[in-house]
């Protein structure tokens, strides 16, 4: 399949194109869905859209937020959206994935307060709200780069993540180390909790750690082989968290569906059926969540921005060029998670991947809410090149076609680079010269 860039004048060429193609891309007739009140357990939204999660590699040495943190997270409230998903945060120091990457401690828990604090003023003062803070508790895992350099930590041995990334057999973490993480995560519950987010998310996806046990099928040990083994780590993670449950905060989880690789080398596929999704571990898995721990709410998501990237985040500019037409990417994407939220109807499901159809997201959006795919849709790429989408939506019906995501894939090489990281398009004033410097020094 020959890959095609976003051409598309009109919303009927884009109804051809996957008619030519033979998918299914929800849209409505319009956005008046978007803009409901929802709720789950006893949390209210006051609208179905929201941030997804984008590292911005801008915290300070010691795992703070920076000023390019708050700016960007008091735009993204400024702009209306009803839930915020913040950013990977590490829950220890060896599972950085930068020098940047935003790490929250006893020691610098005041400056996350103020943080959170401003957030949620900025959201009152310009919208009457504030929006629902969710911090994603992470370990990068096979990503990690604590000083600025790789240092990885891996569940198994991945020929495929090597291609791009080396690692050996000493890279492979122990079953006590995996043990020791578990009540990291009730660690990073409490102080997400003390510093004023309102829910805490054990992350398991995008080719981190936790998301890599997930297809450790042939891992001996207590994380490895069994779903109950390779899922152990993430169950344990969410019980440690969630004895900081209460009225006012709650632990949920980003859940990677689908890897993109052949069984034994991915989650979400059969054996012997080579790449095709098959959901039937993801369901079990989100079902589990759902009615033995008690979570009301996830996000699911698929791919690894760094191997996979055309799953995760469909593109017209990126490191290679994918077998796929872009398309058939955002259709995979609402396809699986609607599979799940169908299989597991009360779980309440946030959707993932709209950025890649710019200003015809939000009606993809709206569609995939009336269809019953999901419950709402978290943008990631269109937030950093447009944080006001949500406010544009609510006010006009739609989102400004002037300021959209161009799926360019820019801010994936910043973030990879480990420099501050948003929209050289969109956010030229701010970004553009940090994308300058990467290009100098890869020259």
């Amino acid at each position: 399949m020959k890959h095609e860039r976003f051409t598309y004048k009109s919303l009927e060429e884009i109804r051809a194109k996957a008619a030519e193609l033979q998918i299914h891309l929800p849209f409505g007739a319009d956005t008046h869905v978007l803009r409901e009140k929802v709720s789950f357990g006893n949390v209210t939204l006051e609208n179905r859209m929201g941030i997804a999660p984008m590292e911005g590699a801008d915290g300070l040495p010691d795992g703070s937020p920076s000023e390019l943190t708050l700016r960007r997270y008091v735009r993204e409230a400024e702009g209306a959206s009803g839930m915020i998903w913040f950013e990977a945060i590490s829950i220890v120091p060896e599972g950085r994935s930068g020098a940047h990457q935003l790490m929250l401690t006893r020691d610098n828990l005041e400056s996350y307060k103020k943080l959170t604090s401003a957030v949620k003023e900025a959201g009152i003062r310009a919208n009457g709200f504030a929006p629902y803070l969710v911090m994603q508790a992470n370990h990068s895992g096979r990503y990690s780069n604590p000083q600025g350099r790789p240092a990885p930590l891996i569940a198994y041995r991945h020929p495929e993540y090597e291609k791009l990334r080396p690692a050996d057999d000493s890279c492979i973490v122990c079953d006590d180390y995996l043990k020791g993480l578990e009540e990291k995560f009730g660690e990073a519950a409490l102080l997400a909790k003390e510093a004023g987010f309102d829910a805490v998310d054990v992350k398991a996806c995008h080719g981190y750690l936790l998301m890599e046990l997930l297809s450790a099928y042939h891992r001996p040990g207590l994380y490895g082989g069994s779903f109950e083994n390779r899922t152990r780590l993430l169950r344990n993670g969410i019980s440690a968290a969630k004895v900081h449950e209460d009225s006012d905060f709650l632990v949920t989880a980003r859940i990677g569906i689908y890897d993109g690789f052949a069984w034994p080398y991915g989650f979400g596929v059969k054996e012997g059926a080579g790449a095709v999704p098959d959901m039937e571990e993801p369901i079990r898995l989100i079902r589990l969540l759902h009615e033995a721990y008690g979570l009301p709410m996830v996000n699911l998501t698929m791919g690894n921005p760094y191997v996979s990237t055309h799953v995760t985040r469909p593109f017209d500019g990126g490191k290679y060029i994918p077998e796929e037409h872009p398309l058939y990417g955002v259709a995979r994407i609402i396809r699986g998670i609607g599979e799940v939220k169908k299989a597991v109807p009360g779980m309440f499901i946030s959707a993932s991947g709209p950025s890649y159809l710019r200003q015809y997201s939000d009606l993809y959006a709206a569609g995939a809410v009336e269809e019953g795919l999901c419950d709402n849709m978290l943008f990631g790429r269109m937030s950093f090149a447009n944080p006001a989408f949500p406010r544009q939506i609510l006010e006009s019906g739609r989102i400004d076609a002037r300021m959209t995501c161009v799926a360019c894939g820019k801010c994936g090489d910043l973030i990879r680079a480990g420099k501050p990281t948003g929209c050289i398009v969109r956010d030229a004033g701010t970004y553009l010269e940090y994308y300058r410097e990467y290009q100098r020094e890869i020259q």
